[in-house]
């Protein structure tokens, strides 16, 4: 039964934001950050999601979804806050306009899906798969992601700020106009990926340990730069002594 509601490290900090903030000045396009004003909204009934279904409007407040099927379901102008998510299933589900907030989980199944104008705010998510996935104006704010699998997906106007991303796979993704704002990146993949106007200037720390000759349209700071030489040095074939 469909569920639907009517109505509604590296560097200084301060000189890598300052960078940022004069990306477009320097041939970094910015990323367009997600704008939502959400309707008035009704509470879920707490029953369970089902495949395919249209949820609109819905207030998921403090809902364990754990282990349920949403599978090619739609969330439009929905808030899913404190939400446990392990093993929940949402392959090509469909969020459009929504907050998701503190929510928790792993081995949450978003593979293939579309998050359109999303936030995404204090999130403690591990084994989240997302390959294949289409982001587009998505800002995910605070927070622990362990082992994120963005493998293949699409990234477009992505801000990922405030949060640590452990070992994160990017391999053979699409960025473009993707920004790191005071993030902790650790053992970042990013074999076979293509990256256009994406600014790691304003991450705290960078690590990336497969992927780094893919860096092309990617722009970091000098001491990024410096940190990342002996990675760069090996990748040419370059010996130094």
């Amino acid at each position: 039964m469909t569920r639907r509601a009517t109505g509604g490290g590296t560097g200084a900090g301060s000189e890598a934001r300052a960078g940022a903030r004069t990306g477009a000045r320097a041939g970094v396009r910015p990323a367009r950050r997600p704008e939502l004003r959400l309707p008035s909204l009704s509470a879920f009934d707490g029953g369970e999601l089902e495949p395919d279904g249209d949820y609109d409007g819905l207030d998921f407040g403090e809902t364990d979804l754990a282990g349920q099927d949403g599978s090619g379901a739609r969330f439009m102008d929905c808030a899913l806050t404190g939400c446990a998510l392990d093993g929940t299933r949402l392959h090509r589900a469909r969020l459009l306009d929504t907050v998701l907030t503190g929510i928790r989980g792993v081995g949450t199944d978003l593979a293939e899906s579309t998050l359109r104008d999303v936030r995404l705010t204090d999130a403690r998510l591990g084994g989240t798969q997302l390959h294949g996935a289409v982001l587009e104006r998505v800002l995910i704010r605070g927070g622990k992601i362990d082992y994120l699998n963005l493998r293949s997906a699409k990234l477009t106007d992505v801000v990922f700020e405030g949060c640590v991303l452990v070992e994160p796979d990017f391999a053979n993704a699409a960025l473009e106009r993707v920004e790191f704002v005071d993030c902790v990146l650790k053992g970042v993949d990013l074999g076979g990926a293509t990256l256009k106007d994406v600014d790691l200037r304003g991450a705290a720390s960078l690590e990336i340990a497969r992927g780094v000759e893919r860096l092309a349209g990617a722009t970091v700071s000098l001491g990024q730069l410096l940190d990342l030489a002996p990675v760069l040095a090996a990748e040419l074939g370059i010996r130094v002594e």
